[in-house]
């Protein structure tokens, strides 16, 4: 069975939107994209590709999808570019239609909750959600998310889409620190 982990930046109160720049998601009219920027260094950098190294396919909402496709297939010199144009993408969106933009791209068909409970029961290495808050708060609400890597920034925003809307009982399994201040939490989900 794959495992799928939501790799997610939140704040201290729980905010996942528009951590990498301003304009990234200024839904509700929220003000403060790109807060997470200012708080990356190299322990967060390594984070992220020993999470790469496990990483069989990725999982996207349309939103994120679309945004990644904007910046990701030309990004050039940076290390996640390769592993994002090269990993299987599959995505949940009920607007989009095939044949997808972005090399490697799977559009989830009419049931995508099937979809990925099957995509899950395979054999394989893990299937990372990036970003893609609304289908992580589906996923979870169903318990397919077996595991939440958090960068949890030190700073509130009191505004925002949060990672969370319901109920969620997990359990810490690895812990970091980073020189910025960001706690790097490894959480399994124990009703997934």
């Amino acid at each position: 069975m794959s495992k799928i982990v939501a790799f997610e930046n939140v704040t201290l109160d729980g905010v996942m939107q528009a951590p990498g720049r301003p304009g990234e998601d200024d839904r509700g009219g929220f003000p403060h994209g790109g807060w997470a920027s200012e708080y990356a260094d190299e322990t967060m950098m390594a984070k992220a590709q020993e999470g790469m190294a496990k990483t069989g396919a990725l999982l996207f909402g349309r939103r994120t999808y679309e945004d990644f496709f904007q910046v990701w297939p030309d990004a050039g010199d940076n290390p996640f570019t390769d592993m994002l144009n090269k990993t299987t993408k599959y995505v949940v969106s009920s607007t989009l239609k095939d044949p997808l933009p972005w090399q490697n791209s799977v559009l989830l068909g009419a049931d995508p909750i099937e979809a990925i409970r099957q995509l899950r029961a395979r054999p394989g290495q893990d299937i990372v959600i990036l970003g893609s808050g609304r289908l992580v708060r589906s996923l979870h609400a169903q318990n397919l998310i077996d595991e939440y890597a958090l960068q949890i920034h030190p700073l509130t925003l009191n505004a925002g889409q949060r990672l969370f809307d319901g109920y969620a009982d997990l359990e810490l399994t690895d812990v970091a620190k980073s020189s910025t201040g960001v706690i790097l939490a490894t959480y399994h989900n124990r009703r997934a």
